[in-house]
């Protein structure tokens, strides 16, 4: 596989990921909302408040998590895999001699082509660290010291 077509297969991979768990978060929240309309008022009287408040809970907590998601697919969306620079940026493939990362949102492992590499965003503290570096240059994180081999 060329490098190019590496960046393509990550970052379907990581747009592939954010859908899922958008569909996921839609339709944790529907299924609350309908055990919720479900709930009948019984009488013991507070279980059906209880009941619903609940699932309110859980819906609103689902609806945080797809908003989150929402973000997610909004700073994918801001990246080309068809471009590359000299320098670390968003959208970059960041070769080093501890492991190859993926410059794009945080979903942490994948693998393309038999290859592992890690997808970080560029706001986590690896990804902070690895903005504007250029080849040859290193980037220490937690005690480790990343020499970068190649910027696609």
């Amino acid at each position: 596989m060329t490098k190019p077509s590496v960046k393509h297969t990550l970052y379907d991979l990581c747009s592939s990921f954010v859908e899922e768990r958008i569909q996921m978060y839609q339709k944790a929240m529907k299924d609350a909302q309908e055990a919720a309309n479900n709930e009948e008022k019984s009488s013991a009287g507070d279980k059906y408040e209880t009941t619903r408040a609940m699932m309110q809970i859980e819906k609103d907590k689902n609806a945080k998590q797809l908003e989150e998601t929402i973000k997610l697919k909004k700073a994918l969306s801001q990246i080309n895999p068809n471009t590359s620079s000299e320098t670390v940026a968003l959208g970059s493939l960041i070769l080093t001699d501890k492991g190859n990362f993926y410059l794009s949102i945080s979903v942490g492992n994948i693998k393309a082509d038999t290859i592992e590499y890690i997808a970080i965003a560029p706001t986590s503290p690896l990804g902070a660290i690895f903005m504007n570096k250029k080849v040859s240059e290193t980037a220490s994180f937690n005690g480790q010291v990343y020499k970068i081999l190649q910027v696609l």
